[in-house]
């Protein structure tokens, strides 16, 4: 997507691919894989593709002034508007910031967030990685998010790699919000080195891992790796949807 935007897309597309995650949006210039908003609207329109969540930059606020951050989340929501993606969500957290107390700062934060994007007619999500599960003296950044958010605000898009390489299941992180998950990340975890891997080669079973699409409130879900391909990108997300339509598909 970084060296070729367009040619990506057209290659997917031909694989099956329909929706996805955006990430990269450039709030100071307004830009998207080198395209104006406008632009990259029309690019997937022509490709009859659509983007329903977008990975944007929030951590880089985390000390932001309230003026600064409701101007980042303005912007954001400006750019979900203009792809007509009805998620916005909080990707990521900078190592200095995974601490019980950074935490507990991190819920008001996504509470003002959500609040801001809900009453834009959008909605908002928070995205695992592992670190959440972390036992930090009795409590975990998890808990803390789920205890101290609203759930009308904050929803949560569950990745299911880490979820699973941290130890828990899907299903018991389902349970214990339903309704809540909108949104998943399926990828693979390599058997041995337990890095990314594709679909179908690694060690997670999703046939009887996935939860009850319907208990978890999920609206989108997406194949996705982020590195440690076998050979390239794009034969990675060749192997990873050629597993999910023989294998997946019909349990969603």
């Amino acid at each position: 997507m970084a060296k070729d935007p367009l040619g990506t897309l057209k290659r997917l597309k031909a694989m099956g691919y329909q929706d996805f995650e955006t990430y990269g949006f450039d709030p100071k210039t307004e830009t998207i894989y080198g395209y104006s908003l406008a632009e990259f609207k029309t690019v997937l329109d022509n490709l009859g593709l659509t983007t329903t969540s977008g990975h944007y930059g929030f951590s880089d606020y985390f000390n932001a002034t309230e003026e600064e951050l409701r101007w980042f989340v303005d912007q954001c929501i400006k750019a979900a508007k203009t792809l007509e993606s009805p998620y916005i969500t909080w990707p990521w957290i900078h190592p200095e910031h995974r601490n019980a107390e950074d935490f507990q700062r991190l819920a008001i934060l996504l509470d003002r967030i959500g609040e801001q994007i809900t009453a834009a007619g959008l909605n908002f999500a928070y995205h695992n990685h592992g670190y959440e599960f972390e036992d930090w003296g009795g409590t975990t950044g998890f808990d803390i998010i789920l205890k101290h958010t609203n759930p009308d605000w904050v929803k949560l898009q569950m990745d299911m790699y880490w979820a699973v390489h941290s130890g828990i299941t899907p299903k018991e992180m389902v349970a214990q919000q339903p309704g809540r998950y909108v949104m998943w990340h399926i990828k693979d975890m390599h058997k041995t080195s337990r890095d990314y891997t594709e679909l179908g080669n690694g060690s997670i079973d999703y046939v009887t891992m996935l939860p009850n699409p319907e208990t978890s409130g999920l609206k989108y879900y997406y194949i996705e790796q982020g590195g440690n391909f076998a050979v390239n990108s794009m034969e990675s997300v060749a192997t990873s949807i050629a597993y999910f339509k023989a294998h997946l598909a019909h349990l969603l």
